[in-house]
């Protein structure tokens, strides 16, 4: 799952950038108005941790740029204004939730949680594809019942083809949502394989199907076909 959190108060945000990372999620930062506009319209994320109150602009009118891009990505507002006014607004403007600084970061990691779960797993916390369990709390994964050993990369990779189930998926794509826009200064794409080739080793060995089908030359996709 990736997350950007805009923030100009670098002590929070990089706390922040910090907790949710120990938390399994691939965290990218802004610490500004224009470097925020520039990733929302140039990359899709799953959540947006957005500070209202930033000193280039006004994040209000960056959620409804982001929701004019990707209407499905979710948003967390974080303010230190405890406005009535401004969490109206906000959540009129299709913003999920919204948090008061200051908060607990495990308050924030809660919250954060139930609305991906919201958005992406329907509410719930266990995701079942075929003979495959997915435990999106836990981040877990069962074949029949028998655990799989997989790194972070190989669990996000799953997670992400189920989600996005009998689409054809593009290695740009698929870097994107788990490295970030960091993935720019890679030469190629090969890595993408070998994680998908381990990914499908390990299911199989499970007894499990290969579900995840090679499209030449455009990428992958997951289906019981």
């Amino acid at each position: 799952m990736k997350i950007l959190i805009i923030e100009d108060e670098l002590e929070i945000l990089n706390s922040i950038s910090n907790f949710l990372t120990q938390q399994g999620y691939n965290c990218e930062v802004a610490e500004n108005y224009f470097t925020a506009e520039d990733k929302i319209i140039s990359f899709e994320y799953d959540l947006i941790i957005l500070d209202i109150t930033l000193p280039d602009g006004n994040g209000l009118d960056l959620l409804k740029k982001l929701k004019e891009e990707h209407s499905n990505t979710g948003v967390l507002i974080v303010s230190a204004k405890d406005s009535l006014d401004d969490k109206i607004k906000g959540l009129d403007l299709g913003a999920d939730d919204y948090i008061t600084k200051p908060f607990h970061l495990s308050e924030l990691n809660s919250r954060v949680n139930a609305i991906i779960r919201r958005r992406k797993f329907q509410g719930q916390s266990f995701i079942n594809y075929e003979e495959i369990e997915i435990d999106t709390t836990a981040k877990q994964v069962k074949v029949f019942e028998n655990p799989l050993d997989l790194t972070k990369k190989e669990f996000d990779l799953l997670l992400y083809f189920v989600i996005n189930k009998n689409r054809v998926l593009t290695k740009e794509a698929i870097a994107e949502h788990l490295w970030g826009d960091y993935i720019d200064l890679a030469d190629n794409f090969d890595f993408i394989y070998t994680h998908i080739k381990n990914l499908r080793k390990k299911i199989m060995n499970k007894g499990g199907k290969d579900y995840i089908q090679t499209v030449y030359g455009i990428g992958y996709k997951m289906t019981d076909q």
